[in-house]
């Protein structure tokens, strides 16, 4: 699961949202760092976390048909 919230949240939703807001929307009341962590890394993650459990339950859901 951890490998699965890194990969997909962190570097497939995390990192591009990071590099939108820092770049193209900067925020003016926070720094760059606070942006990062605050913002878009926990917003990653825990996207991560929701694709996790969506895609579980889907898979679950499909083997107890078999």
């Amino acid at each position: 699961m951890l490998r699965y919230v890194l990969f997909r949240g962190l570097l497939c939703y995390g990192l591009p949202m990071f590099l939108l807001m820092t770049y193209v929307i900067p925020h003016p009341r926070l720094t760059t760092m606070e942006s990062v962590v605050l913002w878009w890394l926990l917003a990653g993650a825990g996207y991560g976390v929701g694709m996790w459990l969506v895609q579980e339950r889907r898979f679950r859901k499909v083997v107890g048909r078999a």
